[in-house]
């Protein structure tokens, strides 16, 4: 019999039936996006949840990115880091800005804080850091900063549902921050993501701006886009809601896992829970020193993959290794040590709710045994 394949990640779903009695009401009521009561009841639960004053949803993670940036109206640069997702760069390569790369922390892959002053110009209007693996970043030194130079912050905090630093979501630091719910996110609405914002008066243009910018029946306020989310994904949202506590509890019996049986590993290293922080386990990388364990990273990758074992190197490439931003001055291994280091060194390990003790000990046995 063949061995099952065992994914990086697997969705979080709800309850089948549960989901078509809420499809039911959706089909009674007729009204299936455009802001109808499933999405009202998901801004408020998930603002509640998260702990944050204001919620606005939208149709993937990427648009609050490239909304946000409207809002704000930046222009110009924009500091930001290359170990992410390419969506981060690409919010402000659609928004006419040039990224400005920064070096990461080696302990963290969040941005450098000591890096970011030195790479700030005349034309600098924002930071975009990212919570990367839902770790925390540096918001105080970061914020210092950018009241500093006059600078907004928007984080992308794709990653860092649920993080909080000593009870305080991670999500209320910066101008703004954006989620994604992504299928392979801890919590997620199929596709979909949000925004978070501090008062009333930016919830109200946002929501204007993901809705072409209508104000109204007649009046257009603003060269808004339609990224809205609809009742279906609101309502799938409401329900996996009531289970993702209990998705991360798994996920951290996961990782307590991986950490004990790794621990002794020569040649593997990981990172532990940082005091404070309520995390969500999001990922789990490991990092892979080829001298000492014998076996280079990408070795380790390829014979994870013929034991049906998906990891991924997460984040290799570099962002700024893709040909749209590899001209960029700030694209060079001289600038960016230690995030070529990471990107050449990573894998995640598969990280679910849905792993069973087997598909753990097959993942180790792969990784101890060599």
């Amino acid at each position: 019999m063949d061995q099952k394949l065992i994914t990086v990640t697997s969705p979080l779903l709800p309850d089948l039936e549960e989901f078509h009695e809420l499809l039911k009401e959706i089909w009674d009521s007729k009204w299936i996006t455009n802001n109808g009561s499933f999405h009202k009841k998901l801004e408020a639960a998930l603002a509640g949840y998260l702990k944050v004053p204001y919620v606005s949803l939208f149709t993937n993670g990427t648009l609050p990115l490239i909304t946000a940036l409207q809002a704000l109206r930046i222009t110009g640069e924009v500091i930001t880091t290359p170990y992410s997702f390419v969506a981060t760069t690409h919010a402000l390569w659609w928004n006419g800005i040039k990224p400005v790369f920064v070096d990461i922390e080696p302990e963290t892959g969040d941005i450098d804080p000591n890096k970011i002053e030195a790479a700030i110009t005349p034309k600098t209007t924002a930071i975009m850091p990212v919570h990367v693996y839902g770790k925390p970043c540096k918001v105080k030194e970061i914020q210092e900063i950018a009241d500093k130079y006059g600078l907004k912050v928007i984080y992308d905090a794709a990653h860092a549902f649920g993080v909080e630093v000593n009870g305080e979501s991670i999500l209320n630091a910066g101008d703004m921050s954006t989620l994604s719910f992504h299928a392979t996110k801890v919590y997620n609405t199929i596709e979909g993501g949000a925004m978070i914002m501090h008062d009333e008066l930016t919830k109200r243009r946002i929501d204007y701006l993901k809705n072409f910018g209508f104000k109204g029946e007649t009046e257009v306020i603003a060269p808004g886009i339609n990224s809205k989310m609809d009742e279906m994904r609101s309502a799938y949202g409401l329900l996996n809601l009531k289970q993702v506590d209990a998705a991360i509890e798994a996920r951290h019996q996961v990782a307590i896992k991986y950490r004990e049986a790794l621990k002794d590993v020569e040649g593997i290293s990981y990172w532990n829970d940082m005091p404070g922080v309520k995390h969500n386990y999001s990922y789990f990388p490991i990092f892979v020193d080829a001298n000492k364990y014998g076996m280079t990273r990408d070795e380790l990758y390829f014979k994870m993959k013929e034991q049906n074992i998906f990891g991924r190197r997460y984040f290799y490439p570099l962002i700024c290794d893709f040909s749209t931003y590899k001209g960029l001055p700030s694209s060079t291994r001289e600038n960016l040590p230690n995030a070529y280091k990471m990107a050449d060194t990573v894998i995640c390990l598969p990280m679910h709710h849905a792993l069973s003790k087997e598909d753990i000990n097959l993942i180790l046995d792969c990784i101890i045994k060599r």
